[in-house]
């Protein structure tokens, strides 16, 4: 599923991403879309000391070949529903 948004990447110089994130799922995964068009992602780290923000910046940046400092989440921060920025 995140394999448009890679090709999406690869002709812009940044992306913005809408994502809910469900803590303590059994694998990092894609869980599928919302229907605003909101990623669902499942990260195994549970939500506290910001494990998993860091799991889910971790995922998204090998799902999408790139380094880890250039995916920030930009809103959310503490919350399940995150704006997320992916530069090149």
């Amino acid at each position: 599923m995140l394999s448009e948004f890679k090709e999406n990447l690869a002709n812009n110089k940044e992306l913005l991403l809408k994502v809910k994130v469900f803590p303590l799922s059994s694998r990092n995964e894609v869980k599928g879309k919302m229907p605003d068009g909101t990623i669902k992602i499942g990260i195994t780290a549970p939500a506290e000391d910001n494990k998993a923000n860091k799991a889910l910046i971790k995922y998204l940046a090998d799902e999408l070949g790139v380094r880890r400092y250039q995916v920030e989440i930009v809103s959310g921060a503490l919350d399940r529903f995150k704006t997320i920025r992916v530069g090149r």
